[in-house]
């Protein structure tokens, strides 16, 4: 059991576990969610980690549909920044206590301002890694705002 279902389990709201075999091969481990489990893609969010520059450790989480981008400029205006870039690799990893791929937003090591995007209000149920490649949980997106203390906005781009 991963930090981000025992967080789940303990605030004792309503979710799934969903599973599948991870393809070592495969970079696009959202997308790979999406396909492999059957699940709309606008539905999937990807967990991304921005900072101010590579030398700098992530000051926020972003979580955006695995269809989209992250919109960097929506991101830094939500934060109060006038620039971010995407969080090095290592840094994120370091910082969240997951692998990439597999990093969730619940129960990270450090707790960071959280963005949604806001097209997580319009279903009933997303999915988000639990915290390890192959493993996805299903909540509602004001279950994962208040469990990550996020807030909603518009931060995708196509």
């Amino acid at each position: 059991m991963t930090p981000a279902v025992r967080l789940a389990k303990k605030a004792k709201i309503t979710f799934d576990i969903l599973e599948y075999s991870h393809d070592p091969h495969c970079a696009a481990y959202g997308e790979e969610a999406a396909n492999t489990l059957g699940l709309e893609p606008a539905q999937v969010f990807k967990t991304l980690l921005v900072a101010i520059d590579k030398a700098h450790a992530p000051i926020a989480v972003a979580l955006v549909p695995v269809d989209h981008q992250l919109n960097l400029k929506a991101v830094a205006k939500c934060l109060g920044q006038k620039k971010l870039q995407m969080a090095d690799a290592e840094l994120a990893q370091k910082s969240s206590g997951y692998l990439v791929g597999g990093i969730s937003p619940l129960a990270q090591k450090k707790q960071l301002p959280t963005l949604i995007d806001d097209s997580a209000q319009g279903f009933e149920r997303i999915y988000v890694s639990a915290g390890r490649r192959g493993l996805e949980i299903s909540l509602a997106a004001t279950d994962l705002a208040q469990l990550c203390k996020g807030e909603f906005a518009d931060i995708k781009t196509l």
